[in-house]
């Protein structure tokens, strides 16, 4: 089973990330596509993310998702707070019972360097490097993947349409390693948020709760 990270977060909330092995009816014969998906690898995906909240939680009514006008998905007087991630060829799920959730799984890509002016400030991945003893250049590409990530958690976490990544999230400190720890987020000089990461296998897994 390519279920390569489970956590219990606390009693009532859980995080997972699968890696994606399998074909399509392995998926099928657990969990159904919801919606129409052209391209075979974004089922295996949208299956995949599905499995992972039955495997932490196996009476997660999955048939039971929606999909908001914002692109989040959500269950109708929210039985369970959940998000979900994939990228490439993994999958991340968070859910709880009581607290708000948002998670992204992001790869290392070269192309992120290209709309970096978009999401972030060098004064913020200023702070990443500093915090891992002056990384020189050759890290700016997990640098800014972090930092991308983390963003996207926040902004799954908000769940209520657009977001500035760049002028809405202002990453404010960071403690840890390049491998795990917490950044600290203010968001829209409003929310305070501790966003948690962990390195693997060329990917962020990033996530972030707040009780509801």
């Amino acid at each position: 089973m390519p279920l390569v990270y489970q956590q219990n977060i606390n009693a009532v909330t859980r995080i997972a990330v699968w890696h994606i092995t399998e074909g399509e009816d392995f998926f099928l014969a657990q969990v159904p596509v919801q919606r129409e998906i052209s391209h075979w690898h974004k089922r295996l995906q949208h299956l995949a993310g599905r499995l992972l909240l039955k495997e932490m939680v196996p009476d997660f009514p999955v048939d039971l998702i929606r999909i908001a006008d914002t692109k989040k998905p959500f269950l109708e007087n929210e039985p369970y707070h959940f998000s979900i991630s994939h990228c490439g060829d993994y999958a991340a799920a968070l859910v709880s019972k009581t607290h708000r959730v948002g998670v992204d799984v992001e790869l290392l890509n070269d192309k992120i360097e290209q709309i970096q002016h978009k999401f972030t400030s060098d004064e913020e991945l200023g702070k990443i490097s500093t915090a891992f003893c002056g990384q020189n250049s050759k890290f700016k590409i997990q640098n800014l993947t972090l930092c991308w990530s983390v963003k996207e958690s926040v902004f799954k976490w908000w769940g209520k349409g657009v977001v500035d990544f760049k002028n809405d999230i202002i990453i404010k400190s960071i403690k840890g390693l390049p491998e795990q720890g917490t950044l600290q987020c203010v968001f829209k000089n409003e929310f305070v948020l501790d966003v948690h990461y962990l390195f693997f296998s060329k990917n962020f897994l990033t996530w972030v709760l707040t009780e509801h």
